[in-house]
């Protein structure tokens, strides 16, 4: 009669030696869980495997901890009855069987990166308007610097107070960047799929790393919605100095920004900031409206430097320049960019090789989401960071 929490089989596969404290961690509060852990080396990319994983290895788990690695048909996990990634998307396994053919729920660990994305955010934004490559290569020169163009850029330099940072797609992440940026003086609007009209749908219902985020969504000065190019042209009207792209990639958002989203982010040479996926970018334009921005600030900039116009100025101060001031990339497409691939040679482009969202925090986030659900589940509980499987996030 009665006798607790059913027995059930943990199954671990990461791409990193086994996190013995943590798995330790669920032994002891769930000692009805069997754990098994297994190391999975990937290529150059984090989304596949050096070598397949056995399918027997699939066939007694009731729960799957995973960033890629499925079991090849539903065949193979007839127990299998919740699967945790540890990535914030699910876009790298929308084609598995696993996905498109079961209804195994689905949970990410979405919420985990807003503290160290948000703080890549404000490295590259202040990197680039305050031109830390002029100030590292005078140090590394040995040169107290004096020369009087350099010294005309950092003269015009605007702090950001006052400039307005657009967060497009207002999830776990973009709430932490908006908080932070709100903290420097920024202003900060938002764009989500489907309106927030009401308190409570303003609200963040998944993860929250304590003391971060934006939990009640008071944040944004405006909030707007849609989901076609109408509604996003509006958003981007808005006299936007600052991008940050944080939707998740789904068939809809695929090169969701392109020519004529640039055009419109000319008005004020807005400042781009991609750390979610790289397709929702049309690259070549990224890349032609990164150049027109620079052929007009090197032509009209001034011989001693007081003012020329480009990475200068954070707030554009000639309302016909064209193109694009900057962007701040943790993400491309392809990855990884191959070399020979012009974005590197982009002007006033940051590149960091998707790793915005590492720290030391990261396993130990991922598997608090984990147990927070497992803690859930054995309550009867609803879930939190569930899977839409229809949305594609």
């Amino acid at each position: 009669m009665g006798g607790g929490p059913k027995s059930e089989h943990l199954l671990v596969i990461l791409p990193f030696n086994a996190p013995t404290a943590i798995l330790d961690r669920i032994r002891r509060n769930h000692p009805h869980i069997t754990i098994t852990f297994h190391h999975l080396s990937f290529t150059e990319t984090p989304w596949k495997g050096r070598e397949a994983v056995p399918h027997e290895i699939y066939h007694d788990a009731t729960l799957l901890i995973t960033l890629s690695a499925l079991p090849p048909s539903p065949q193979d996990c007839p127990k299998l009855e919740l699967i945790h990634f540890t990535s914030a998307g699910t876009n790298h396994v929308a084609k598995s069987p696993i996905y498109t053919d079961t209804q195994i729920p689905l949970t990410t660990s979405s919420g985990i990166h807003g503290p160290q994305i948000s703080e890549w955010v404000v490295m590259t934004m202040l990197a680039s308007s305050h031109h830390y490559n002029l100030l590292h290569q005078w140090q590394r020169d040995h040169t107290w610097g004096k020369d009087p163009r350099g010294l005309g850029l950092l003269r015009n330099v605007h702090d950001k107070v006052g400039q307005r940072l657009a967060v497009l797609g207002y999830g776990s992440i973009g709430r932490q960047v908006g908080r932070v940026a709100k903290a420097m003086g920024m202003d900060v609007i938002a764009y989500t799929a489907s309106p927030r009209n009401t308190p409570e749908s303003k609200k963040d219902h998944g993860f929250i790393v304590p003391g971060t985020g934006d939990p009640d969504g008071d944040i944004p000065s405006a909030w707007y919605s849609g989901t076609d190019k109408k509604d996003l042209h509006h958003f981007l009207a808005q006299d936007v100095d600052h991008l940050l792209i944080s939707v998740p990639l789904t068939e809809k958002t695929r090169q969701l920004l392109g020519k004529e989203e640039f055009e419109i982010l000319s008005k004020r040479n807005a400042f781009i900031f991609n750390i979610s996926r790289g397709p929702i970018i049309h690259q070549p334009a990224l890349i032609s409206a990164l150049r027109a921005f620079d052929e007009h600030s090197s032509a009209n900039a001034s011989n001693d430097g007081s003012f020329a116009v480009g990475v200068v100025a954070d707030i554009k101060a000639d309302t016909s320049v064209p193109g694009i001031r900057g962007a701040a990339l943790d993400v491309t497409d392809p990855e990884p960019l191959p070399s020979d691939d012009p974005l590197w040679e982009a002007p006033n482009c940051i590149i960091t090789p998707h790793v915005s969202g590492l720290g030391s925090a990261y396993v130990d986030r991922c598997f608090q989401v984990f147990e927070a659900n497992l803690e859930r589940r054995e309550k009867g509980e609803k879930l939190i960071n569930v899977v839409d499987r229809a949305k594609g996030y």
